[in-house]
């Protein structure tokens, strides 16, 4: 079987903890996952992140090559695409 995404890894290691991602624009921000899960090489996870009160899902895209983030805010019909992960990092619980 081929290799997990690493960033997909990272994230799904330290969930449920916080992460900060960066995306591809270069926007970063901290971001919680109440679950993630593979489903062989396809990664998924969905969550909050600080200071919005959307939620936000990641997937890999289908040749599983990224981690994409999306956002679906409380007035939103559908989901919107943010960005692609870049990176992903632990992060401390604000106190």
């Amino acid at each position: 079987m081929a290799d997990l995404n690493p960033i997909a890894k990272r994230i799904h290691n330290v969930s449920p903890e916080p992460v900060r991602l960066t995306l591809s624009d270069g926007s970063s921000a901290v971001y919680q996952f109440s679950g993630t899960q593979f489903f062989q090489r396809e990664f998924q996870g969905e969550g909050t992140c600080e200071d919005d009160d959307a939620d936000y899902r990641l997937i890999t895209s289908e040749d599983n090559e990224s981690v994409l983030l999306g956002r679906k805010g409380p007035d939103d019909d559908g989901w919107s695409m943010v960005g692609e992960v870049v990176e992903a990092e632990r992060t401390e619980r604000a106190e």
